[in-house]
């Protein structure tokens, strides 16, 4: 088990499932984790249980929804003013919806808000504090699904056509170019004490899809007895976030702690400078131009 003492996790989605994973094992690390959740309540029940399986009282809460960007700045000018650095974050909240297409408050697809945007925009408004650590890392939770993604980002609110496992099929893409992109624009920008890396987390069983319902639906009640544990999905997440081997790997995409090939046509660099670009217009932030 990695020594985490004195490091300042976050992480978001953390209340159920693989987040509550990650966030309990990066706390018995001896780390001083923050989560990040839509629900008050859940959050200090889920607050109380970290306090008691880590051992100390390092565990803080930040409210948000991800899909509100409005309440991403203010938990992360909330974060900003409370801890001096941000040694790891993992970017883990994500969903699928139902058949019907839903909006943020800002008028987003909802999907495409809660899996990219926002912890998009949550990783620029906290990247002074990543870059005051010594050795900072942002770990990026993707999936395998990625592969039937197909994103046309002249229509990304998906207004011509909706389906909701295209939408978080061409997300989980989107965070896979995310990293690679963000790994680029760190090179380039000298800044070798950033990492980040990518992951398919397997596929889990927990409440995730629940919401979902139609042809997903179907796959995810035909494929439950064979999903993993939420602490086997989150092995990978808590080995990029804390693992001295891969201290230095950044740009990576993860599966069951080893890289994979990102196997999807649409993945080029043209298309991630072009998804950067769109990104930090629809969020209105500069991250590394």
């Amino acid at each position: 088990m990695a020594n985490l003492q004195h490091q300042i996790a976050l992480v978001t989605g953390a209340t159920s499932g693989i987040g509550q994973v990650t966030a309990t094992e990066l706390a018995r690390m001896g780390a001083h984790v923050v989560i990040l959740a839509r629900n008050a309540a859940k959050a200090a029940e889920v607050q109380q249980e970290i306090k008691a399986a880590a051992g100390h009282e390092n565990v803080d809460v930040l409210l948000a929804d991800l899909a509100d960007l409005d309440q991403v700045r203010r938990a992360a000018a909330e974060f900003n003013a409370r801890y001096p650095r941000l040694d790891v974050l993992v970017n883990n909240a994500g969903l699928i919806l139902g058949a019907e297409r839903q909006v943020s408050p800002q008028g987003y697809e909802l999907g495409l808000a809660t899996n990219h945007l926002g912890p998009f925009l949550l990783t620029s408004l906290l990247f002074n504090k990543l870059k005051a650590s010594p050795a900072a890392r942002v770990v990026n939770v993707a999936s395998t699904v990625y592969r039937m993604a197909r994103p046309d980002l002249a229509d990304p609110q998906s207004t011509r056509s909706y389906d909701a496992l295209a939408v978080y099929a061409n997300t989980k893409l989107f965070n896979i170019m995310f990293t690679q992109e963000l790994a680029r624009r760190l090179r380039a920008h000298g800044l070798a004490n950033i990492t980040t890396n990518a992951l398919h987390p397997g596929v889990v069983a927990s409440s995730f899809g629940s919401g979902a319902n139609g042809l997903m639906s179907f796959f995810v009640q035909l494929g439950r007895p064979f999903m993993i544990s939420a602490a086997k999905g989150a092995e990978t997440s808590i080995f990029l976030a804390s693992d001295p081997a891969v201290a230095s790997t950044s740009g990576g995409y993860f599966d069951k702690k080893k890289t994979t090939p990102v196997k999807n046509s649409f993945n080029t660099p043209e298309h991630a400078r072009q998804l950067w670009a769109l990104s930090e217009q629809l969020t209105d932030t500069k991250l590394l131009d």
